[in-house]
């Protein structure tokens, strides 16, 4: 399996597939509206506005995985994400990053960037995955990542 094989809902319920995104840079990120680290949305539309004419997809999944942090639903989710952090990159619908039942392109992406220990597990909302234009994970950052400590790791995916 590639990236691109992959598929997702967008958060208004239509089929997403993420072929779309080949020759981009990705920055795929498990999100929660309830979160301490839920303000990183302002510093993950930045990027968004900053990079994405330059071929930076932002797509930020919803989780409820963690302490049920998300519990909306889609439509409330969006509502909450663009009223309160104008959120324009492209959100989809919540999923499940963990487990038997976890979504097959986090399954693949926690193959492909096993974080601390090589241990697969997502350990909290907010982590990002960042993926080169080839399609292949670059990195893989923690919850406490700041978005715009990522941005020097974004200016050399972009210019690979």
């Amino acid at each position: 399996m590639r990236l691109y094989d992959f598929a997702a809902l967008g958060i208004d319920g239509q089929p997403h597939d993420l072929h779309q995104y080949q020759g981009q840079v990705m920055l795929i990120v498990n999100t929660a509206s309830a979160c301490g680290f839920t303000p990183q949305f302002t510093g993950l539309e930045k990027l968004h506005q900053q990079y994405g004419a330059q071929g930076l997809a932002v797509l930020g999944f919803p989780c409820n995985q963690f302490a049920s942090q998300d519990p909306g639903d889609d439509a409330q989710i969006a509502n909450f994400c663009q009223k309160n952090y104008g959120v324009n990159f492209q959100m989809m619908s919540k999923i499940k990053v963990n487990g038997d039942d976890a979504h097959p392109l986090y399954q693949w992406l926690t193959g492909q960037a096993p974080g601390l220990l090589g241990i697969k597990a997502v350990k909290w909302n907010f982590t990002k995955f960042l993926v080169g234009r080839d399609g292949h994970v670059i990195k893989r950052y923690a919850p406490q990542d700041a978005p715009e400590k990522i941005a020097k790791d974004i200016e050399a995916a972009l210019a690979a």
